[in-house]
């Protein structure tokens, strides 16, 4: 049911002869499939292709990560939505926490960079950690990401239970003026913002309280192959028939 690594890089290979430079590998979690910093290492070989990033929930990225450098990924972004390790398990399903958190101070030793910090901003979660999370920009040269929590397929949420980027900014706003940082063309639909003398970056990303469709410049390929521009829609194409049907690269 789920694309194998040489119909996935010859997908890469087609997006990058129409101009697409960047690509990121996500999931669910990458880490688990057999063979991926292999398949890592081919991707990294495609010529034209100029930024190549993993998404990662970190579990298993402490005992990968020599592996994954010497594959050619620089960048890393890791999910991770509280810095406390029963809140953690609470939330995850699994008592995780400190090697994910060894595994990010091993991935800036080995100079990765930029490490980003995923924090979906749960309410009655996560809350009233915020101010931790984003001080951590301050210490280390750590992206971090606040995203609003975004409802996707059968989810429910009140308008109520929304922790928007807003409220996020009032909870941090004791840590100093944020300063914005220049976007490149590359940039995703981030906010970019830093502290003063901080080392790295907060980064808000809002698409429940500020749509940003008009900036949109994703592409998402499902792992069984489905193209779809928006994670909010059901509309998709089904690219693995056109690919087991032996399709042209015109197709």
């Amino acid at each position: 049911d789920i694309l194998s690594y040489e119909e996935i890089l010859r997908l890469v290979r087609v997006a990058v002869d129409l101009g697409i430079t960047k690509i990121r590998i996500t999931g669910g979690e990458p880490l688990v499939r057999k063979g991926v910093c292999q398949f890592l290492s081919q991707l990294s070989q495609i010529n034209g292709l100029d930024d190549i990033s993993l998404t990662t929930n970190g579990a298993l990225l402490g005992k990968n990560l020599d592996r994954i450098k010497a594959a050619g990924v620089q960048r890393l972004n890791i999910s991770l939505d509280t810095l406390n390790p029963e809140k953690y398990a609470q939330i995850t399903g699994r008592d995780t926490f400190e090697q994910v958190w060894s595994a990010i101070h091993q991935a800036r030793e080995l100079g990765f960079s930029p490490i980003k910090i995923n924090v979906v901003a749960l309410k009655g979660y996560n809350d009233d950690e915020l101010t931790d999370m984003a001080r951590l920009s301050i210490t280390y040269p750590f992206h971090v990401r606040f995203i609003e929590y975004m409802p996707i397929g059968i989810a429910q949420m009140r308008r109520d239970d929304l922790l928007s980027t807003m409220d996020i900014k009032n909870k941090i706003k004791e840590l100093g003026p944020l300063l914005p940082v220049q976007r490149n063309a590359q940039d995703g639909p981030a906010e970019r913002f830093r502290f003063t003398d901080a080392a790295g970056e907060i980064g808000f990303i809002s698409p429940i309280s500020h749509h940003f469709c008009n900036t949109c410049n994703r592409l998402r390929i499902s792992a069984s192959g489905q193209l779809r521009s928006c994670l909010m829609s059901d509309n998709q194409l089904d690219l693995r028939k056109i690919l087991r049907n032996k399709g042209s690269e015109e197709e």
